[in-house]
């Protein structure tokens, strides 16, 4: 297949949307098909372009057998809601030439990852003229989302949600990350949606004790230290001032954020007024480090608002179970989430969101529960495997492309 993809995030960016998409254009290159990715210059989760890229030029580059189109863009440093929309805006625009560029390319399917779902548009209309199918992946549904958060203005909602809703029925195939999220995608009249889930690669996300006592000789922490570790963005829908309190009722459990995000610096301020000696901040880490970060936890945290639930899938939740952590989510009994707590056997310990005496419980019934956290974890790598490998995740999908391209 030819096979051209159009996403704001993409490698080398390590977290979240980006990393999803770069192995999977990498996969795809490496299984013989052709991919070009139409992408913005790494910023994420920083909010910062990195060092060797620009935020205002256009650029060409091969990575692992992928032809890579970089396109400009507007990178706030503190991305509120209205820069955020700009932000947003400012990729679509930038790389709407260049997809319409790529038509000429004829490809076969032209996918495009939202958010942004302003890019839609032009990856349609690309398709269209090339003569491919267009197939839309949703990592997050960003409209809802953002109104949930209260980061867009409620007077815009129905006008949002309808542009949302016929943007997305124009498309021969619409995707997303979880049940959840396909059902929310069906409740707005989108038909036949796929299941694509995040998935883990199981090479190399597999549980490191040597490297995890080295993070913890690095962090000072003996045998019997309990570590506590959020690793990942740190923005408004995880909601982590619960972190903060939950560390306040616990002083003789240590708490490790790493990660960068917008909401990092209020944070470590809040930290250091409280005088928590318990939380220590990390910057986000590099790549071939994270598993061995994740192996030196005790117990790992998934926390997010209530009111993003199931609008979003934290993606850290798949490298956690396949290293085989014990991971505390917060999050209701109905949720994607909630309903991880309810396998048989459980793959995570549950608690109330937003809820801070109920985290802390769940961290001291971890800390006092060796037995629970070795079943938890030996669940959730299981499930990982059974469920979530990129092997089994990318062939679904690659069969699914093929699919539909024979016109279903």
């Amino acid at each position: 297949m030819k096979i051209l993809i159009h996403s704001l995030n993409y490698a080398p960016e390590v977290t979240g949307i980006g990393r999803y998409t770069g192995e999977m254009a990498e996969w795809l290159a490496a299984r013989g098909h052709e991919v070009r990715v139409v992408c913005a210059p790494p910023y994420y989760p920083e909010w910062r372009v990195r060092e060797g890229y620009s935020a205002w030029h256009y650029a060409r580059e091969a990575r692992c057998g992928v032809e890579i189109w970089r396109c400009p863009l507007y990178v706030p440093r503190y991305p509120t809601g209205m820069r955020r929309l700009l932000h947003l805006a400012s990729f679509a625009l930038s790389s709407f030439p260049v997809m319409l560029r790529q038509a000429l390319w004829k490809p076969d399917l032209v996918f495009v990852v939202e958010p942004p779902l302003f890019c839609a548009p032009g990856a349609w209309l690309a398709a269209r003229l090339g003569g491919g199918k267009c197939w839309l992946h949703v990592q997050d549904l960003e409209v809802d989302a953002a109104f949930r958060l209260g980061l867009l203005p409620g007077w815009l909602r129905s006008i949002a949600g309808a542009v949302e809703r016929w943007i997305m029925r124009r498309f021969d195939r619409v995707s997303s990350i979880s049940a959840s999220m396909c059902a929310r995608l069906r409740e707005k009249g989108i038909q036949g949606v796929f299941l694509f889930p995040n998935w883990a690669d199981l090479e190399r996300m597999q549980f490191d004790a040597e490297g995890g006592r080295r993070i913890r000789d690095e962090l000072g922490l003996g045998e019997d230290d309990f570590l506590c570790l959020y690793a990942g963005n740190m923005a408004e829908k995880q909601g982590l001032e619960i972190a903060l309190e939950a560390a306040a009722c616990l002083p003789d459990v240590r708490f490790l954020l790493c990660g960068e995000g917008p909401r990092k610096q209020a944070l470590m301020e809040k930290a250091g007024a409280r005088g928590l000696r318990n939380v220590e901040f990390w910057p986000l880490q590099p790549e071939m480090r994270l598993p061995a970060l994740l192996s030196a936890a005790d117990a790992h945290l998934v926390v997010q608002r209530r009111d993003a639930a199931d609008l979003v899938m934290p993606s850290k939740l798949v490298n956690i179970m396949a290293v085989g952590g014990a991971a505390v989510v917060t999050a209701d009994e109905e949720t994607e989430l909630g309903r991880l707590s309810r396998c048989n056997p459980p793959c995570v310990l549950r608690c109330a969101p937003e809820d801070a005496q109920a985290l802390a419980e769940a961290i001291r019934r971890l800390r006092e529960d060796e037995r629970l956290r070795q079943a938890l974890g030996a669940a959730a790598r299981e499930y990982v495997r059974e469920h979530l490998s990129r092997e089994k995740v990318l062939a679904r999908w690659e069969k699914e492309a093929m699919a539909c391209l024979d016109g279903f």
